[in-house]
């Protein structure tokens, strides 16, 4: 395809995310760049650029999408609005069989639209090449240190969703005066990659696994945890990475041994819903329980936290958990008891910075396979459905789509 003429969509889904795949500024970059390219923008009144930032560097504002080749949101589409025959990039929730959108699916191949969904687009490796983990981890991070400050007393932050930009909430560092704890930060990826830049931002000093097990502070301190810091599999004794991605079945946690010395909990880590949990709420019983906030960052419903029994809102993002009869409480409700918070879309509460972040990846790791004829093959590995029919990577997803054939 010689031109391509790409339109960024409003975004219908409710609740509103006021956050855009390609900001102002990068579609001038992405213009620049690629030649052949052509950007419309579709007038919204929720996204956090506003659409005279758009016209204003000479991106056209076009209600009517229809001519446009390829389509550009963020979350799910409403059906009502999906135009039959194109092409949709957008974060579908559909490879995991998510009930609430089997119509979705239902409806992308009845109108014969080719869907792809960004959490499928990888390199031949299998590494993911566009996300929002990172302003996620940047967002939960920082969701857990004004948790346990407003647990204790010890200082008020400003919400990050009342910032206007990441710098705003960076002014409210300076207020952070924690006594010398320990923070745990599970995971690897770039949720937890974005976790601890708040961290080291902070000031908060990263220590190894076995001095944070092992060694007192006389300040605030926080380590990493990887999966073999916290599993095991009983038959084996060396640690093997790959086999217990393959098999996390046969693993159990060992993460008791950090709840003895952690008080503030980052969980930045995948779950695989076969791998054991990183404890049990009997274990919350114990005396020797020390954890008493928790920053769930994945948001797992049921998951790796076992106190996460529903995600949380923005506005309201923390709830007290007692341990003594395993109920739900308002949030700093008794200084014994666990306070959570499990805000699932995070990366919407610093929009424009998380904008800006995607909008960089697309323009680096998946535009120019538009204009190469997807020579590596990444365009072709993360469609979903093309031409009313599911492509064979993805035909595990039959029954879900045809669970809701017929209905309206």
């Amino acid at each position: 395809m010689s031109r391509i003429r790409v339109g960024i969509i409003k975004e219908g889904k409710i609740p509103v995310d006021r956050r855009v795949p390609l900001t102002p500024k990068k579609c001038v970059e992405a213009l620049q760049e690629f030649p052949g390219l052509e950007i419309w923008k579709q007038p919204s009144d929720i996204c956090c650029f506003s659409d005279a930032e758009f016209a204003e560097l000479g991106i056209p504002v076009q209600q009517d999408m229809s001519q446009c080749d390829v389509l550009l949101g963020v979350k799910e589409v409403p059906i009502a609005q999906l135009i039959p025959g194109k092409t949709y990039f957008f974060f579908s929730h559909t490879i995991k069989k998510q009930p609430h959108n089997a119509k979705l699916l239902r409806a992308i191949l009845d109108r014969h639209i080719t869907l792809i969904d960004y959490e499928t687009l990888t390199n031949r490796q299998g590494q993911r090449l566009v996300a929002f983990g990172r302003y996620a981890g940047i967002v939960g991070a920082y969701n857990g240190i004004l948790t346990y400050g407003k647990k204790w007393g010890l200082y008020d932050l400003k919400p990050a969703y009342l910032c206007h930009e990441m710098e705003d909430m960076q002014e409210e560092y300076f207020k952070v005066k924690l006594p010398p704890i320990k923070i745990a930060v599970t995971g690897g990826g770039r949720v937890a990659g974005g976790a601890m830049e708040v961290l080291d931002k902070m000031g908060i000093r990263k220590v190894s696994v076995f001095d944070y097990l092992y060694k007192q502070f006389a300040e605030p301190v926080y380590a990493q945890l990887r999966s073999g810091d916290y599993n095991s599999r009983p038959d084996v004794e060396v640690w093997d990475s790959p086999d217990f991605y393959a098999n996390p079945h046969l693993y159990r946690s060992t993460f008791r041994k950090f709840t003895r010395v952690t008080d503030l909990l980052l969980a930045c880590a995948f779950w695989d819903p076969r791998a054991p949990r990183l404890f049990t709420e009997e274990e919350t019983r114990q005396p020797d329980f020390k954890i008493n906030t928790i920053a769930d960052i994945t948001c797992d419903i049921n998951g790796s936290i076992p106190l996460t029994t529903c995600a949380t809102t923005i506005p309201e993002p923390a709830f007290d958990y007692n341990p003594e009869t395993g109920e739900r409480e308002p949030a700093y409700s008794r200084p014994e008891n666990i306070t959570v918070t499990a805000v699932d879309n995070l990366p919407c509460e610093l929009p424009r910075n998380a904008s800006r972040d995607f909008a960089r990846q697309l323009i680096d790791h998946v535009f120019p396979h538009l204009f190469n004829g997807d020579a590596e093959g990444v365009l072709e590995r993360g469609t979903i459905a093309k031409a009313g029919k599911l492509t064979p990577r993805y035909s595990y997803l039959q029954d879900y789509a045809d669970s809701v054939a017929g209905e309206k």
